[in-house]
């Protein structure tokens, strides 16, 4: 039987923290939690403030009543590179052995500063003998950092994930996907989007841009003269504070289609990177997901930008939820920002 662990998804915006059941039906939702953090103490994915981390993961651990120590975190933004490489087929150990040297012709980075993990896309290799693999580093010293703060909030960090492979994991879980269908996951977070392509049930290609939900609530204060949380009542169509009943709302939604055209702008530049680079390039499909996904009119920009139909991707949507113990509408409500916590809470100790 496989220990269960936890899923802490530390954001730049707020902290969720959610634990799974399995058994012979699926998957039970058993807790799930979600903190804000004040503005600015991860900027960058970098924790300007680690106070604030500790405090909110603590308050929420407490509040939610989990016992498991035990959790799986992730990291995502510059300080994660991901690459699919294609080398001489060869043995996982043999791979194991090599990779730190084969890494080295990919990463920018010093290969001492990084942490290095492989996966085999096609074990069986091709008729040239060579075979695909998922080059993954991410830098020591971020890692290092998330982890001493889940350590001082009274948590085992057990597992080190990426954001974009827990947000696939998430969809796996609670979407069937065709053998044959090319599909874009795009989890737009409040400061970092992280873009995964799955093409025949396997990740294809992976890119983290710097554009999120922060942009929205910037150009709100900036170009309406409001404060930040005014701003982000605004963003997602909230009442604003009493110092905005000047506001009108027209502006509110030409700033809110102006930032909305900018990010699909710049997804739409990795999918066709990422078209150019790919045979298997004919995406039929894009799911979003994050906290910036709820932004009602960036739907339709990024279909109108891209040419793909794009659905909300919902992380419970294959996830049993006892209405006894949940508010549904809460869930419902927050569904968007839970993938990445959702894809760690799936994570196993036996996973390969």
């Amino acid at each position: 039987m496989a220990k269960g662990i936890i899923g802490l998804d530390v954001g730049s915006s707020s902290i969720k923290v959610i634990s799974l059941k399995k058994s012979k039906k699926g998957y039970e939702l058993i807790n799930f939690g979600i903190a804000p953090l004040p503005p600015q103490t991860i900027v960058d994915r970098a924790l300007m403030n680690s106070g604030a981390v500790v405090d909110a993961i603590r308050r929420l651990i407490q509040s939610q009543m989990i016992k498991t120590k035990d959790c799986a975190i992730s990291i995502s933004g510059h300080s994660v590179i991901i690459k699919k490489i294609s080398l001489p087929q060869m043995t996982k150990s043999e791979l194991e052995t090599s990779i730190q040297w084969e890494a080295e012709q990919y990463i920018p980075f010093d290969i001492n500063d990084v942490n290095v993990d492989v996966q085999i896309l096609n074990p069986t290799g091709s008729e040239q003998g060579q075979m695909d693999v998922l080059l993954v580093a991410g830098k020591k010293d971020m890692i290092v950092d998330y982890a001493a703060v889940v350590s001082e909030a009274g948590l085992n960090p057990s597992i080190v994930d990426v954001d974009a492979f827990a947000v696939e994991n998430a969809f796996e879980v609670n979407y069937s996907l065709p053998p044959d269908e090319t599909i874009a996951l795009i989890n737009i977070g409040a400061s970092v989007t992280n873009i995964v392509v799955v093409a025949n049930r396997m990740t294809t290609f992976t890119r983290d841009i710097t554009i999120g939900g922060n942009q929205f609530s910037e150009e709100i204060q900036k170009q309406l003269n409001l404060s930040y949380e005014e701003a982000e009542d605004l963003k997602l169509g909230g009442e604003p504070g009493v110092d905005a009943d000047s506001v009108i709302p027209q502006e509110v939604e030409r700033v809110i289609q102006e930032v909305s055209e900018n990010l699909a702008s710049e997804i739409r530049r990795s999918l066709e990177f990422f078209s150019a680079t790919n045979q298997e390039s004919n995406i039929s499909k894009i799911y979003i997901c994050g906290g910036t996904a709820k932004i009602s009119s960036l739907q339709k920009v990024l279909e109108s930008r891209t040419g793909v139909s794009v659905e909300m991707f919902d992380p419970f949507r294959n996830i049993r939820i006892n209405e006894r113990v949940f508010d549904t509408e809460f869930i419902k409500n927050v569904a968007p920002m839970a993938a990445v916590a959702v894809g760690l809470g799936l994570r196993r100790f036996d996973d390969k």
